[in-house]
This record gives C-alpha cells, sequence and structure tokens, in this order.
C-alpha cells in the first residue's frame, strides 16, 4: 500500500519539488485570470444540467482542488464543460422526471460518485489506453452534435419563453411556436451579451469576456429593473461552503449506464486537453494518473453537491496563455471559486437567465467547427462520413446514446480498415532500384514482361485474408505472369489461418504455371513462414531481402548467358 501511495502521490511531489520562485507571479496572475473564465461558464454549464448555479461553484472548487494535487498536466484546469452538463441534463431527466430540488441533488451526488468510482476504478485496471478507441473524426462529429443540442435547448432562455422539451424535431417545432410569444427584453439581454461576448474575443481575446458579460447583466438587473420587464434572474443562491449531500444509492441501477458514458467523455476531454497544451519540456499527461486523478475529484466532490467534472479545453487554453507554469494556478483559481462562494453569491443570483444561455450558446458553438468538418471531408471522405454519423447520433438518438454510436463507429471504421488493407501494383522507377504503386502520374516506371510485382500492407489475418485474395486474383489474371512476388516488408503479422491460405494460393497458383516469391519478410513473418511447410517449398531460391535481388534472379533466369554474373552476385537469399 505504501509503494501504491508513493506512486500517486509522485505528481504532487513533482511539480512542488521543481517549483521555481519567478514562477509565482505567472501562475497567480494565470489562475485569476482562468477564474474569471471558469466561474461564469460553470454557473452557466450547471444550468444546462437543470441544477442549482451554485453547483457551478462547487465543481470549480473540489474537483480543481483535487486535480492540483494529483493530476500531470501542470496547465489543465478542471471544472465542467458543455459536454457533460448536456449528458448530465439527460441523465438526471430520467432519474428525477419531476425535478424537485432535493432529490435533484441527491442524484447528482450518485452520479458524481459513480463517474469518480468508475475513472478511480479504470485507473486501477491501467484502462487508460480506452481514450483512444474515440477517432478524432468521430470525436469531431461527437461535439458538433452536443453543440447542436446545447444551442437548442438554450435559446428558449435566449428568447424567455418555457416551451415543453421532447425529441430534437419537437423541440425545434416548439421553439419556432414559440418566438412570436417571445420577451423582448429578454432578447434584448441575450443579444447585448452576445455581442459583448463576441466583440472581446475578437478585438480583445485576452479579456475574461465571460465575467465582462455577467457583470454587464447584473449591472443593468440592478440598474433598469430587468424584472419588472419580464427578464428572469438566478434568484438567491446560499451564501459560504457547500453542505454536505447524501447520495441516493437506490439510484445506482439506473444511473450507472449514464455514468459509463459521461466518465469516458470525462476522461477523453481531459486527456484532449491535457496533450493539448503541453509546454516545452514539460511532461506529457499520463492517462492512467489522469484517470485517477479526475476520478478522485469527482468522488470528493460528489458529497459537497459537485456535478460530474473533466478538464476544459477552453479554460485551460485561458490558464496556458495567461502564462500558467504549474498546477498552482489551478489552486489559485480555486481559491477564488471560495471567495465567491463565502462573499459574492448574493451578487451572481441577480445575474440573468439570458446571460447564461448567452454564455452557454457562444461558447458550446465552438464545439462545431465547419473547419475540422472540411479538413476531414479533403483527405478521407469515409472517415467524414463516420463524423457526421456521429453528429446525427447525438442529436436524433440523445447524448449517452450519441457516445455509444460514437464508439461503435470508430471501431467500425477501426474494423474497415484493418479488413481492407490495401494491394499495390509497383513498377520501377526508370534508372533506380526504387519500386512505387503504378501511377498515372508515372507513366513511364518500367514493368517485366512475365513478372508481377505486388505489395500488401497490414496486418494479414483470418478477417482480411480472403479479402486480400479477392484483391489479388483479377490483377494476378490480367497479368498471367511466370513470376509473381508479393513484396511484404509492410505485413507486419501473418496470423495462422492467413499462412494457411497462402499456402493454398502457393499450390494454386504453381499448378497454374506461376510461381509466387516473396520478398522483405519481417522477422517475425519469416519465422512463421519457415516453421510452415510454405518454408519447405519456397526454400532460399523464392524467398529474398529486397526487390533488387529478386530482380536480379528474375533476370538471371531470363538471361542466363549475360547475366551469370549477376545472379551470383545476387545469390544472398533467406
Amino acid at each position: 500500500m505504501g509503494h501504491v501511495a508513493s506512486r500517486l502521490r509522485i505528481p504532487v511531489l513533482d511539480w512542488m519539488h521543481g517549483y521555481r520562485k519567478d514562477w509565482i507571479k505567472p501562475d497567480l496572475v494565470a489562475g485569476v485570470t482562468a477564474a474569471a473564465v471558469v466561474l461564469p461558464k460553470a454557473l452557466a454549464y450547471a444550468s444546462v444540467a437543470g441544477l442549482p448555479v451554485e453547483v457551478g461553484l462547487y465543481t470549480a472548487f473540489v474537483p480543481m482542488v483535487i486535480y492540483a494535487l494529483f493530476g500531470t498536466s501542470r496547465p489543465l484546469s478542471v471544472s465542467t464543460s458543455a459536454t457533460l452538463a448536456i449528458l448530465t441534463a439527460a441523465a438526471l431527466a430520467q432519474a428525477v422526471p419531476g425535478g424537485e430540488t432535493a432529490a435533484l441533488m441527491r442524484a447528482t451526488a450518485t452520479l458524481t460518485l459513480l463517474v469518480g468510482g468508475m475513472l478511480a476504478l479504470a485507473a486501477l485496471l491501467r484502462l487508460g489506453f480506452v481514450a483512444n478507441f474515440i477517432s478524432d473524426p468521430v470525436l469531431t462529429g461527437f461535439k458538433a452534435g452536443i453543440a447542436v443540442v446545447i444551442v437548442l435547448d438554450q435559446l428558449p432562455k435566449l428568447f424567455g419563453i418555457h416551451p415543453e422539451k421532447g425529441s430534437f424535431f419537437h423541440n425545434v417545432a416548439a421553439l419556432a411556436m414559440g418566438i412570436p410569444h417571445a420577451s423582448w427584453w429578454t432578447v434584448a439581454v441575450g443579444a447585448a451579451t452576445i455581442a459583448i461576448l463576441v466583440a472581446f474575443e475578437h478585438f480583445y481575446p485576452r479579456a475574461p469576456a465571460p465575467l465582462i458579460a455577467v457583470a454587464c447583466g447584473i449591472g443593468a438587473v440592478v440598474l433598469l429593473g430587468l424584472p419588472a420587464h419580464g427578464v428572469g434572474v438566478v434568484g438567491h443562491i446560499p451564501t459560504g461552503l457547500p453542505s454536505v449531500v447524501m447520495p441516493d444509492f437506490s439510484l445506482i441501477g439506473s444511473l450507472w449506464k449514464d455514468a459509463a458514458g459521461i466518465a469516458l467523455m470525462s476522461f477523453t476531454e481531459t486527456v484532449a486537453a491535457g496533450r493539448a497544451f503541453v509546454g516545452n519540456g514539460e511532461p506529457m499527461p499520463k492517462p492512467n494518473r489522469e484517470l485517477f486523478a479526475t476520478g478522485l475529484g469527482n468522488a470528493a466532490g460528489a458529497w459537497l453537491g459537485a456535478m460530474p467534472a473533466g478538464g476544459g479545453t477552453s479554460q485551460t487554453a485561458v490558464n496556458r496563455l495567461a502564462g500558467a507554469r504549474s498546477q498552482l494556478a489551478q489552486l489559485v483559481t480555486a481559491a477564488v471559486t471560495l471567495g465567491t462562494m463565502l462573499l459574492l453569491a448574493p451578487l451572481i443570483g441577480l445575474m440573468p437567465h439570458a446571460t447564461l444561455a448567452a454564455v452557454v450558446i457562444v461558447y458550446s458553438i465552438g464545439l462545431f467547427s465547419p473547419a475540422d468538418f472540411r479538413a476531414i471531408l479533403r483527405i478521407r471522405r469515409t472517415e467524414f462520413l463516420w463524423a457526421l454519423v456521429a453528429l446525427a447520433g447525438v442529436v436524433l438518438l440523445g447524448t449517452l446514446q450519441g457516445i455509444l454510436v460514437a464508439i461503435v463507429v470508430s471501431l467500425v471504421a477501426l474494423a474497415h480498415q484493418v479488413a481492407d488493407p490495401p494491394v499495390y501494383v509497383l513498377r520501377r522507377k526508370p534508372g533506380t532500384h526504387v519500386f512505387r504503386p503504378v501511377s498515372d502520374e508515372h507513366p513511364d516506371d518500367e514493368a517485366f514482361p512475365g513478372l508481377l510485382v505486388l505489395r500488401v500492407e497490414g496486418r494479414v489475418f483470418f478477417a482480411n485474408a480472403e479479402h486480400i485474395g479477392q484483391k489479388l486474383r483479377p490483377l494476378i489474371d490480367a497479368a498471367q505472369p511466370k513470376v509473381l512476388i508479393l513484396e511484404m516488408s509492410a505485413v507486419f503479422d501473418l496470423e495462422y489461418t492467413a499462412l494457411k491460405m497462402l499456402i493454398e494460393a502457393e499450390k494454386k497458383q504453381r499448378e497454374r504455371g506461376i510461381a509466387i516469391w516473396l520478398v522483405h519478410l519481417n522477422p517475425s513473418v519469416l519465422a512463421a513462414v519457415q516453421l510452415s511447410s510454405l518454408g519447405a517449398t519456397l526454400g532460399q531460391g523464392r524467398m529474398f531481402f529486397n526487390l533488387e535481388e529478386a530482380l536480379a534472379a528474375w533476370q538471371a533466369l531470363h538471361a542466363p548467358d549475360t547475366a551469370n554474373g549477376a545472379a551470383n552476385s545476387a545469390s544472398k537469399k533467406l
């Protein structure tokens, strides 16, 4: 146990032991600056989740402190995010359909504790590699879908209407029908907030735009008496430290599936944000340590009313750009959050709902990146389709189902790529020993009558061996070669079923008068071939180190009188 504890304390000891005095000022500045972004967004995301806004403060406090002690990323800022908020909202809507506040808080504590427990368990089982199972195009589609869901969820608050929620198409129709009944004072507040956020992001990107927008919203309430004009405000927020909230363990059966999805997205976002902002000379975040740190942060926060938490990309970017050098910046952000809970809660209660909705919308739209979709489409059309499928899964099926769709799509995409490895016909670049795939760009590349050179790439195993055979057969039938060379430098594994099929293929082609030669076998593939009957059949005469030697042997066979010397010099075979 002592050894395990020591390992878990290493992140704290690392940054404290190596701390430099000249880091203190930039860490203090970065911590305060990040707080100006973290706090308004945390309040807004608590609102997205259907929870009292003070839950956002609790979430920006406890998990932030725990991560600073146990996390491995120096600039990572941990609270909650738009993705986690909408996933939490979906989970709580099913667990507490009535929406009673006390029941919601107990359900939130249960959900957050489950998320923390799952993350910590995954750390113990060393499942950090799971983050790699969602491909970047699929994650792009998933986040875009989340953006659509969040914006549609917040637009009614921006118009001051309260339509009944349902499916995606129901919500779109309800919003359209409700717009004629909008509160135009509320619309004005929301529009002004959006204008402030966009203007500062464009002209003064280093300014704490969310804090300025929230301050303006609160100032407008005080100066213009907006509630009298139908503009809703947050209302009473309790001052002081969060109270202990007991989880409702009877809800575990209904919440565990949602918790698993939230845990996966929390970890994925945390690792992505941590990797994105690693500075020169800083260690890369360690996935299993990140699992433990975020798991412990969620588990601790659950008892104090926090919602599920994880690393946030935008707030981490602010933290890094403001000069953060170590996890001390996160502790400073947490201290500012604590001061807000103790002193500024009544002021936050004056914040208009439209201001919160505008903050959420502006920062959630950033999750939808057309440029990312265009980049994927330009490079790989198939993966662009996977991104669209993930987007549609979130929008049409729901957020948790969208996660499952994203994972399934990623695995299907991986399986498709593995099951369909490329096969290339190779020809020689004139005047060189370089062989390259046939291309319209290189029409003068040399072919050799009676010789067909094919390259197979990737792992060859039971799931794709037959498909590779289907690709090879028409190429062989069209060329009618005397010798078929399989260049296998890119084949890093040859599984037993595939090897057996290769043995049978060699026999069939030999009966047709076509000899198969193998070239550039990797050590593991060579060992497998030599241990099989194929090794004895081919012998050293039909296995070569490289294509240059194989071609020399081919030329020796067809010009024995003039190529004996070349054949002798190229006789070094496997």
